[in-house]
Parts: structure tokens; C-alpha cells; sequence
């Protein structure tokens, strides 16, 4: 598991995304969300915007990060 240390109250899971370099672009990004491929705290997240904050942990493919407060 990678730990992403935001140094805001929340990111945006497509910013999360693009930040940990597990996607290109914000369009790839919104692919991904919107196909259902990726989940927030075991639950499918469709919702690009969805807010995250440390604690929280995203599964995309074989990734997993957790977002920790840095």
C-alpha cells in the first residue's frame, strides 16, 4: 500500500489519480472513475469529484494508496 500525503483537507480521487501517476490525463482519469474501476474504502466510486480525505483508501487495478495528512 502507498501512502499519499496531501497537505489540504481533501483531493478530489480524479486528482489523486493523476497525482499518483496511476493515470495520464484527467480524461483517462474519468474513464476509469465512470467504468466503475476503481473503489474508495471497498465501494465502487463512480463520482470523479468524490472528496477524499486522509484515511481514506483507493484500489485501482493492483494499486492500493491510502491518503495519509502530510
Amino acid at each position: 500500500m502507498e501512502k499519499i500525503a496531501i497537505q489540504t483537507e481533501y483531493i478530489k480521487l480524479d486528482s489523486l489519480l493523476k497525482y499518483a501517476a496511476l493515470v495520464g490525463t484527467g480524461g483517462e482519469a474519468k474513464t476509469v472513475i465512470s467504468e466503475g474501476l476503481v473503489t474508495v474504502n471497498g465501494e465502487v466510486c463512480t463520482m470523479r469529484g468524490k472528496k477524499l480525505r486522509p484515511g481514506d483508501v483507493v484500489r485501482f487495478e493492483r494499486f492500493t494508496l491510502e491518503v495519509t495528512q502530510a
